[in-house]
């Protein structure tokens, strides 16, 4: 049985994602241990609460400076028993010694086809902002491995969505979502949880 936590900012609509992917027996030999968020306000947290999920709060506002909160947030992964670490919209930089403590077992959705439109200030509406600005024709979803770079670890899998004409950034952020991010990221956990993925020479390979 795979072990989830889930980490979160926001909404939590990923977080549904999953936990409807584990009802609905999209998702397989897994459950979700525990949903931790750097914000007390998310409603990710309620969605967490309503069935029956631990959820915490570990915020760096709780903290002296960021090393310690840095700790906090590790001992609290380890103590869910957690084996793997899903980032749903999680808007905090994972620590490096969070990072070492689980290599190749923490992974990102992020809302564009990566290499475009990632990294550094890129995330939630700003992506499909810049897509548009540029005038792509498709955009998509990705789920990577997070590695000490920003979006920068091994690809996992990918989902296209083709851009419309007259989208807005709104409208196109809730087509990647529905189309993509909400198919991809339970499709990502449950071969996960079935040794279906894994790392060569820094490149993610994945089985059907």
């Amino acid at each position: 049985m795979l072990k989830v936590a889930v980490l979160v900012s926001g909404g939590g609509t990923n977080l549904q994602a999953i936990i409807d992917a584990i009802d609905n027996k999209v998702i397989t030999d897994t459950e979700i241990v525990a949903v931790i968020s750097n914000n007390k306000n998310a409603f990710a947290l309620e969605r967490a609460k309503k069935v029956g999920i631990a959820a915490e709060v570990v915020s760096p506002k709780d903290y002296a400076d960021r090393a310690q909160f840095n700790e906090a947030l590790l001992a609290k992964l380890q103590e869910t028993g957690a084996d793997l670490i899903v980032l749903a919209g999680y808007l905090v930089v994972i620590p490096e010694i969070v990072i070492d403590a689980y290599p190749n077992k923490i992974v990102n959705i992020h809302p564009s086809l990566i290499p475009a439109f990632c990294g550094t200030g890129y995330y939630g509406l700003k992506v499909h902002e810049a897509a548009l600005a540029r005038g792509v024709k498709v955009v998509g979803a990705t789920v990577h491995f997070v590695d000490k770079g920003t979006d920068t670890g091994p690809i996992i899998m990918q989902k296209a969505v083709e851009v419309q004409n007259g989208d807005t950034p709104k409208a196109l952020q809730q087509r990647v979502m529905e189309q993509a991010e909400w198919k991809l990221l339970p499709a990502v956990i449950d071969k996960i949880a079935h040794g279906k993925v894994h790392v060569e020479d820094g490149i993610a390979v994945v089985e059907d």
